[in-house]
């Protein structure tokens, strides 16, 4: 064993046991193991920062702004709400829920598809007055698995994608992973069916700040235009379509204000003085194209640049608002800011937003430039609320970001251009059609991500420099097994599968894919087989609530314990190993 040889694996080794100790958060870890490597002498420092250059980076990055683009558009949800309609039974709402998400997961990254749809969980459960616990954890496992059915499904496919192009010259497609993939995900669904009543019904999250405070019945004032669905549609039928989530108040027709009559057709130009949560304002404003009130104003005295949002805050006692109406103290004029909707306790609102007087303790909904609406708050004696995500007000383009997303995956589907091309392009027009806001955008980018992957990727390849080595205890391996080709691969998916609850599994599939590689080489096999089963290892964990995000996002809203993981997770995994293998086999030929 040469001297490299053996500080490579030394290093190896060190980083691995700083991922498992945890002291450091694992884009610090991968920083240490460059600069380990670095001043070792076995990365070159010409070649250390060679991984920020690569296209693996600039892929990840792309992928969260468009996934975040197509989560922000609502388009999923809504084709989701339609079919939630026909579906009563909490058995059948678990398929569909866990369906929409696996298959979402394809197209957006997994953990901005699983976000996406947890609002329709709460609702459903909500209104089955059950446990969101019955829905989130196995939402979590279906969009783990419908991220293994393509490229950007999640980081591990893109990571072992570059790996097979510095082996072979040939990097996986885009639906290179589909077939096994979709397999998976389909017997993951069966499996969800049925293997959901291994939680315990018990578990309830503990109360969050927003539900402490209670906020309901706000109210917001929309307009009725052409082209809305609403139009000739009674005011029964409107509320029944939107199930009840909202109210009318008042309708406001040719200047003229009366209360609403179930019976009575809703034409363009009427203004619907609705009441109802947050979300549902929002839901329905967007289902029914309805103009909210100041969006025209949204732009007025502002910078083509400035980006326009929404807060939530309170009217302090000693206010400027306190008393007056948004008419009278000319808000938008001279605040530069747009009240948008108005939540009273105890009071039931229903005149136009601007002539409602206003008293300390409103909770009010200000649209404005996000970069001076804190200075706003000031100068209206207004305090801010814990936060929490509103949409409210916030302008988007259904369709763009999926027709945008959907150009981008054919053309490399086709060969056009390569992925890197492809995303990046795509990203870049979503933050320049304003599809999704440039803060936003950045806000969506997991820069530890990318940082872990521009150091570890030099790191990585230093699996390259134990290859002789590798060779020697790949044989005993092989005479162990009796150099069983489903064995040998078995062993790679269970050792990735074993791993990634200890790593990040984008750290995971940067160590094992070369090993992986290295192993099929030793054997005499081809590598795509073994790159294919480390990845569907690092994607499956379900074990833990801190090897994937999708899983810990789930922990805190679902009320679960750690134990409940691996009651649900642990007869998947060993499905995903009994299934898995035979399927990567049979797709990938190994000679």
């Amino acid at each position: 064993m040469t001297l490299p040889q053996s500080l490579s694996i030394a290093t190896l080794i060190g980083m691995m046991m700083l991922f498992i100790w945890g002291r450091f958060r694992y884009d610090v870890t991968a920083i240490l193991a460059l600069l380990a490597s670095i001043a070792l002498g076995i990365v070159s420092p010409k070649d250390a920062f060679k991984g920020f250059s690569d296209d693996i980076v600039i892929i990840v990055g792309s992928a969260l702004v468009i996934s975040a683009a197509v989560q922000r558009s609502g388009v999923i949800e809504l084709a989701l709400a339609k079919l939630a309609k026909r579906v009563t039974r909490v058995r059948s709402q678990l398929v569909v829920l866990t369906a929409s998400v696996g298959f979402s997961s394809a197209l957006v990254k997994n953990i901005g598809a699983l976000a996406m749809l947890m609002p329709a969980a709460f609702q459903m459960a909500k209104k089955n007055n059950t446990s969101p616990s019955v829905f989130l954890m196995p939402m979590a496992t279906a969009s783990l698995l419908g991220g293994l059915i393509t490229l950007v499904g999640t980081s591990p496919n893109i990571i072992v994608s570059r790996v097979r192009e510095q082996m072979t010259g040939q990097p996986f497609g885009m639906f290179d992973y589909t077939p096994v993939g979709l397999g998976l995900t389909v017997m993951g669904l069966i499996y969800l069916r049925f293997a959901y009543r291994l939680l315990p019904r018990d578990r309830r999250a503990a109360p969050t700040m927003g539900e402490a405070l209670d906020i309901k019945g706000y109210i917001t004032e929309a307009a009725i235009p052409e082209t809305s669905p609403a139009v000739d549609e009674s005011v029964e039928d409107f509320l029944a379509r939107h199930d009840g989530e909202v109210s009318i108040t008042r309708i406001l027709r040719a200047g003229m204000r009366s209360a609403p009559n179930e019976h009575t057709h809703l034409r363009a130009g009427d203004v619907l003085i609705l009441g109802g949560e947050p979300d549902a304002l929002e839901r329905v404003i967007a289902r029914d194209r309805l103009k909210l009130e100041g969006e025209d104003r949204e732009k007025a005295d502002q910078a083509d640049d400035d980006e326009v949002g929404v807060i939530e805050a309170v009217v302090n006692v000693g206010s400027p608002l306190a008393g007056r109406t948004a008419a009278r103290l000319a808000l938008q004029a001279r605040f530069g800011v747009n009240l948008i909707a108005i939540s009273r306790q105890g009071e039931h609102l229903s005149r136009r937003l601007a002539n409602i007087e206003l008293r300390a303790g409103d909770v009010l909904v200000l649209q404005g430039p996000l970069e001076q609406l804190p200075g706003k708050l000031r100068d209206l004696g207004c305090l801010p609320l814990a936060q929490r995500e509103m949409r409210l007000g916030v302008s988007k383009r259904s369709w763009l970001p999926i027709g945008i997303l959907g150009v981008a995956m054919g053309a490399t589907a086709m060969g056009f251009v390569p992925v890197a091309v492809a995303f990046f392009a795509a990203a870049g027009l979503i933050m320049a059609t304003g599809v999704l806001p440039v803060r936003e955008a950045y806000d969506h980018v997991e820069w530890p991500i990318l940082i872990m992957l521009g150091a570890l990727i030099p790191v990585s390849d230093l699996a390259s420099h134990h290859r002789r080595i590798g060779r020697h205890r790949d044989l005993a391996v092989r005479d162990g097994i009796d150099a069983a080709t489903l064995g040998a691969v078995a062993l790679i998916l269970a050792a990735a599968m074993a791993v990634t609850p200890f790593l990040n599994n984008a750290a995971t599939v940067l160590v094992m894919a070369p090993i992986a590689a290295t192993f099929a080489g030793d054997l005499g096999y081809r590598p795509e087989a073994f790159l294919m089963a480390t990845a569907v290892g690092a994607g499956c964990d379900f074990l833990t609530p801190i090897g994937h995000q999708c899983n810990t996002l789930v922990m805190g809203p679902g009320g679960y314990k750690f134990s409940d993981y691996a009651r649900l997770g642990a007869p998947l995994s060993l499905l995903v190993l009994l299934v898995g293998t035979p399927l990567i086999v049979a797709v990938w030929p190994m000679h």
